[in-house]
């Protein structure tokens, strides 16, 4: 498989790092890589967005995250303030304190998949043998596409990229990517356009 081909298709800076994450996630064949690539570039705005944007409306929260803010007057109370919002919602679990810890914002999603809570960052952390969890920062900044690459291996993504190249081999792990479908023209779209350059 020739990377060079994915030139002008994704930015250099993730052309660069694909050799390490094929060597240490198993992410080592066309297939397998156009698979990872769909999926992750659709999931960071076309390799653009390396962290989340947690800045809702009380629209926005009461639609998205109804469970934590059941009436428009809590979600007032948090409306626009991404740190607020970011600890109440990802507060006690996850391996984070609870919401006035911090830690719903330190371990907010990071990384082209979105690497969430604690217990995500210590063990992807683990992984690569950097001490994460004390400079979460570094998902954003340094390890965007190996933090994806490590979540791919974790839900066993290879496995099901190996059945093919089929539509509903890219809606099954789109399903496990996002817990749904969103995207999924896009992410077919960029999937079949990275295999016929891999292949």
């Amino acid at each position: 498989m020739n990377l060079s081909n994915l030139k002008g298709h994704i930015p250099d800076t993730v052309i660069d790092q694909i050799p390490n994450i094929q060597e240490k996630f198993g992410i080592n064949t066309g297939l397998r890589l156009a698979h990872f690539l769909a999926q992750a570039g659709h999931e960071s705005g076309g390799f653009r967005v390396t962290q989340e944007n947690l800045n809702y409306s009380v629209k926005g929260l009461r639609g998205i995250f109804k469970k934590y803010f059941p009436t428009d007057a809590l979600a007032a109370e948090y409306a626009k303030k991404p740190q607020k919002i970011a600890n109440r919602v990802y507060g006690n679990r996850m391996g984070n304190g609870n919401e006035f810890s911090g830690d719903g914002y330190a371990f907010r999603g990071r990384g082209y998949i979105q690497l969430t809570g604690r217990d995500n960052y210590t063990a992807f952390g683990k992984s690569i043998g950097v001490d994460i969890p004390t400079q979460p920062d570094l998902v954003a900044t340094q390890y965007a596409l190996a933090s994806a690459a490590w979540f791919w291996q974790k839900n066993k993504l290879n496995e099901i990229a190996d059945t093919g190249s089929g539509d509903e081999v890219v809606t099954k792990i789109t399903k496990r990517v996002n817990g749904g479908t969103i995207g999924l023209a896009d992410r077919l779209k960029h999937f079949k356009e990275y295999y016929s350059l891999l292949k």
